[in-house]
């Protein structure tokens, strides 16, 4: 933007008239948000022309950067054909069909046979909660209700997403929450009183998974939920051996399992899609974000041929999935997610992630050795989380009153580096189209403004 009157009105209605997800309005008046005007490959610039390189990816999702043409082409394209059309019973249209067959092709190896569309992460969770419920109805085991998951976890902000969600801070301005949904420790290898041995706290967080279902009556387990690495949550990867036995376990009893794919989908692991990574096989994925590289809003959640078969097989007359949205499988967004899928195939996206994503986590494990208050660094692929500590001997975390983590991202956003702080922890989720010598400058950016801020504690 060059018209200096323009720039000066957005700045004075910055904060005044939007309700800013996950802020307090108050807040955004006290201290008004960045205003991004342009993005560019792995780069934004805000309303003054300050250059800097996105180091969230929008928001996990802007897996080919920003102003990508193969995808800007393609939504052109279909608002030329057809900009709107909905896909509820007795209707459809061509790029539904060609993107649930290209998703379901892709996810051969899940044995994925299905999927259900919605607008986004949040309204996919709620699709998967959903489905898990009337899957053990039409099964005959309508007491089967319930739900587990993981603290520390991260599944939206609708009600069931919320009430899953492992973070009190989502939960508690909103209860009560949706009844029957439980919570267990998650396999967190930096804060638990169990274990730092990886493999053993592996064995015994699946082994609380198991306690639970059986004290709650495994006839009244509907479903246990987790993302496969918790994004959110402060980038928590599990231990190698942990969704394999919690696969075991729902196994035993019937449970379902739910990935939440909503951060790890489409290749940030280095992986295609976050399940891979541990050689597991879920019963349903929640899939949004990267799906379509954030262009245009849009969810899925992928059934396992186990799920859909139970409602191709429906004899009680419970089948008919009561749920849906105008823009369910939107032409626009899907023509985007075609896109975005041709990228990240022709461009071999998350082997590259792999690659960069292993340099950016071995650089910046060292702030552990070097920054007086970080604590722990950790992630894999181009997802990382960096731990701010008061006291790093007894991993005491920086608590929410301290102003050192947004002091950080500040001398960031200075130095031309966009990161995100939640809580004591600096977020990384570049783009996954990031070169080496962007990943060399996102890690001398991070590692002077640590060490800026360290230098006045």
């Amino acid at each position: 933007m060059s018209n200096t009157n323009d720039i000066a009105a957005l700045k004075a209605n910055n904060g005044k008239y939007i309700w800013h997800p996950m802020a307090h309005p108050k807040a955004m008046l006290a201290t008004p948000p960045d205003i991004i005007a342009r993005g560019e490959g792995c780069w934004v610039w805000d309303v003054d022309g300050h250059k800097m390189l996105d180091g969230v990816g929008g928001l996990w999702s802007a897996n080919l950067g920003h102003s990508n043409q193969a995808v800007r082409n393609a939504v052109i394209a279909q608002m030329d054909t057809l900009p709107f059309y909905n896909a509820f019973r007795g209707t459809t249209h061509v790029k539904a069909i060609e993107l649930s067959t290209r998703l379901v092709e892709l996810m051969q190896p899940e044995g994925v046979a299905a999927m259900m569309f919605s607008n986004g992460g949040s309204d996919a969770v709620e699709g998967a909660l959903k489905i898990a419920r009337q899957y053990h109805k039409l099964r005959g085991q309508a007491d089967r209700t319930k739900f587990i998951s993981l603290r520390q976890g991260y599944h939206g902000v609708h009600f069931g997403g919320m009430s899953v969600n492992g973070n009190s801070n989502f939960r508690r301005p909103y209860e009560p929450l949706l009844p029957g949904c439980f919570h267990i420790d998650t396999p967190w290898l930096y804060h638990n009183p169990y274990a730092q041995d990886p493999v053993e706290l592996g064995r015994l967080c699946a082994e609380l998974l198991e306690r639970e279902i059986v004290f709650q009556g495994p006839d009244t387990v509907a479903a246990f939920i987790a993302e496969p690495v918790q994004g959110a949550g402060g980038v928590i990867v599990p231990p190698e051996n942990y969704w394999p036995l919690i696969r075991a376990v729902c196994d035993r009893h019937g449970v379902l399992l739910i990935a939440d794919e909503v951060v790890t989908g489409f290749g940030r692991t280095g992986q295609m899609f976050g399940t891979r990574l541990w050689g597991v096989n879920a019963d349903m994925w929640c899939l949004a974000k990267g799906i379509s590289s954030g262009y245009v809003p849009l969810g899925a959640t992928a059934m396992s041929a186990k799920v859909h078969e139970a409602f191709l097989n429906d004899t009680t007359g419970l089948g008919a999935v009561s749920h849906g949205y105008t823009y369910s499988a939107h032409p626009v967004a899907a023509a985007a997610a075609m896109a975005t899928l041709d990228e990240l195939q022709r461009l071999d996206l998350p082997a590259h992630a792999g690659r960069v994503g292993a340099v950016m986590q071995a650089r910046l494990r060292e702030l552990v050795h070097t920054c007086p208050f970080v604590g722990d660094v950790r992630g894999v692929g181009l997802m990382l989380g960096i731990e701010m500590v008061a006291d790093k001997a007894a991993r005491t975390p920086m608590p929410r009153s301290s102003d050192v983590p947004a002091r950080v991202a500040r001398e960031a956003y200075q130095r031309g580096l966009m990161v995100r702080i939640s809580g004591p922890n600096l977020i990384l989720s570049p783009p996954l189209v990031i070169s080496s010598e962007e990943i060399n400058t996102l890690c001398e950016v991070l590692e002077a403004s640590f060490a800026a801020v360290a230098k006045t504690l």
